[in-house]
């Protein structure tokens, strides 16, 4: 049965009617249409103006509860009982072609659409747009109305390890939730820089530099300059260690001038002389750290690639300018900021009000005149202004560095940049407990990859059948692991911290990233037995066909999906997505085990095939935007 002409009109003219609803895209979210005919409706009955009516109506959160409700008391109407609204609404409710029944739960309206033109309006949009549905480039303009004015633009700084140090949990939480959000940014229409701040500047590295020179191996700093430089950092720190006790033990034994001369020659001091000439951009000092800044990048990119991740620049705290920190250091003093303790200069927000005594003191510039790493931050951070004009940026790190950020953006708030100051966000996050590779507890990303990597490989060979039909029984296994560990990192807020483990993120039982895999890969098992285009299908398919309950629900989940995309740029949550998509799975795991396709009524099959068709583009959708890497066969 085909869409009545007048209903086709009615979608039509719903989609253009926007201009007076706020935050309304029916082109890209039919959620958005019903709100604006039901918008009109109900303001018309309660005497309101729809614009009031349309932000109250929020989207059900259970199907029990309709597929949008009203919070009456919203309307804001005096002199009138909500539910005596509410039961007028109800009462005079005439019949619509979109909507089912209205029933009022105390002061509440549950809106229930009707199924079958919900079916209509919602399989052949997704079928025609299978790779993008769900995000809406509209989010992203800076002017909806005159898109001539450009993108929005966003700078998303994540993942930043240190070099030469194990890529820790927090590394890894951070480059899974910056993708994500970066992600998420470009399919709302943002214009996205995806940023690793490396960790490359310090006394750290002139200690480096002097270990290399005592344990270096070129052959090993070639073939995994990450590994090796941290065996070198690890052997020239227990070195520091020994001469750091050994200078403790003659001032015990106040042997005050023997110390003080072992300290002016200790690995420590050199080291400190070492990063100053790197200041100084003495070359050969220079020529070695940035050699070994080179390698780890390019073993980064590797690592990054097989988590599905990348970066538009690869930045760090050495690239931040001389100049651009005097610049600031001078708008500091300007402000009267700045202060000297001890030869070094601080900023003092104890002496700043009671609401920033609990910011401390922070060290800006040490004696010797070396910056420090909230230094380089507001150097790099005007630097960006200039070079991004970002309209957002956000620095995804842990919790443990919220004094740090806060400290950093209390700064440029004192220096009177109000609107950088809005335009600057932390987004932080818990830490990982027990991540530890199988040899111990030095952690690096691809030791973790390849220990889950072989667990999944174990947790497949339980079941031989299915495993002997497995085409590339590697592949899938290092996809499921990955998938198992970012599925883990996603699965609750981020500001809480999570156990890391090994068995119940591998399992196929319960909502984990190979549960989500199968689910997915099922469903293009199913289009495959089909063995139909999709042209066949995605258009002709006789839709009112569709008439069980399941397939209602289906529907119902599918269409929530764009509404879900838009909330989650609000709680920039990556759970806000998975917890829809684990919903989604369910419901189509348990279509697929009660009802038949293949086989069916072939009228029939290309119905239900139109429907699995289209939940497979959203899951696959998804899960591309958490950055999961979707498999086709298992």
């Amino acid at each position: 049965m085909a869409t009545p002409p007048s209903l086709e009109e009615e979608f039509s003219r719903l989609k253009l009617e926007q201009a007076h609803f706020p935050n309304c895209y029916p082109e890209y979210n039919p959620l958005d249409a019903y709100k604006i005919h039901i918008s009109e409706r109900v303001g018309k009955i309660a005497g309101v103006e729809p614009a009031v009516v349309y932000p109250a109506l929020q989207r059900a959160r259970v199907p029990e509860q309709g597929d949008l409700n009203l919070a009456v008391p919203a309307l804001r109407i005096k002199g009138t009982k909500p539910q005596e609204t509410g039961a007028k609404i109800v009462e005079q409710w005439t019949e619509s072609p979109f909507v089912q029944k209205l029933e009022l739960d105390g002061v509440h309206l549950k809106i229930f659409f009707n199924p079958a033109v919900l079916t209509q309006a919602v399989l052949p949009a997704i079928l025609k747009n299978r790779e993008t549905w769900g995000g809406n480039p509209q989010l992203g303009l800076r002017n909806v109305e005159d898109p001539s004015q450009g993108k929005k633009k966003i700078v998303v700084e994540f993942s930043s390890p240190n070099i030469a140090k194990p890529f820790h949990a927090g590394h890894l939480r951070s480059t899974i939730i910056g993708s994500f959000l970066a992600n998420l940014h470009e399919i709302s229409g943002w214009d996205v820089t995806r940023l690793n701040y490396l960790g490359d500047w310090g006394k750290q590295y002139g200690l480096l530099a002097l270990g290399f020179g005592m344990y270096g191996d070129e052959a090993k700093l070639e073939a995994d300059p990450i590994q090796h430089l941290f065996e070198v950092y690890v052997k020239i720190n227990q070195d520091v260690k020994a001469e750091d006790e050994k200078i403790k033990a003659l001032e015990t034994e106040g042997k005050e001038t023997e110390a003080a001369e072992l300290q002016a020659k200790s690995l420590n001091e050199k080291a400190r002389q070492y990063f100053k000439a790197m200041c100084d951009d003495n070359k050969e000092a220079v020529a070695l750290w940035s050699r070994f800044r080179k390698l780890s990048i390019e073993k980064y990119k590797n690592s990054y690639a097989r988590l599905n991740v990348r970066f538009d620049e690869y930045d760090g705290e050495s690239q931040v300018s001389n100049k651009s920190m005097k610049e600031v250091e001078a708008r500091m003093a300007e402000k009267g900021l700045l202060e000297e303790s001890k030869g070094a200069t601080i900023v003092n927000f104890e002496e700043r009000g009671k609401a920033l005594k609990k910011l401390g003191k922070v060290l800006i510039r040490k004696q010797d005149g070396t910056s420090l790493y909230i230094t380089r931050d507001l150097g790099a951070m005007f630097s960006r202004v200039k070079k991004y004009n970002f309209d957002k940026m956000i620095y995804v790190v842990a919790n443990q560095q919220d004094l740090h950020l806060k400290q950093l953006f209390t700064i440029v708030d004192l220096l009177g940049e109000k609107e950088l100051y809005s335009k600057v966000l932390h987004v932080n996050f818990g830490m990982v407990r027990g991540m530890s590779t199988r040899k111990g507890n030095v952690v690096f990303l691809d030791d973790i990859l390849r220990d889950v990597r072989d667990h999944m490989h174990e947790v497949m060979r339980k079941n031989q059948d299915k495993y002997a039909q497995v085409s590339d029984p590697d592949r899938t296994a290092d996809i499921l692991g990955i998938s198992s560990v970012m599925i883990q990192d996603m699965g609750g807020k981020r500001i809480h911290g999570y156990d890391f483990d090994m068995d119940k993120m591998t399992s196929f039982e319960g909502d984990t990233g190979p549960y989500l895999q199968y689910s997915h890969a099922r469903l293009r098992q199913v289009l495959r037995k089909a063995d139909l285009p999709p042209e066949a299908y995605e258009s002709s398919a006789d839709l009112s066909l569709l008439t069980e309950p399941l397939d209602h629900s289906l529907v119902r989940l599918l269409v929530q999906y764009p509404d879900i995309v838009q909330m989650t740029l609000t709680t920039l949550e990556p759970t806000t997505i998975l917890t829809y998509l684990f919903l989604l799975t369910h419901g189509i795991n348990s279509h697929y085990h009660k009802i038949k396709i293949i086989g069916s009524e072939p009228e029939l099959m290309k119905a239900r095939l139109a429907l699995y068709d289209a939940t497979k583009a959203v899951l696959n959708h998804g899960m591309r935007v958490l950055g999961l890497q979707p498999l086709e066969r298992m």
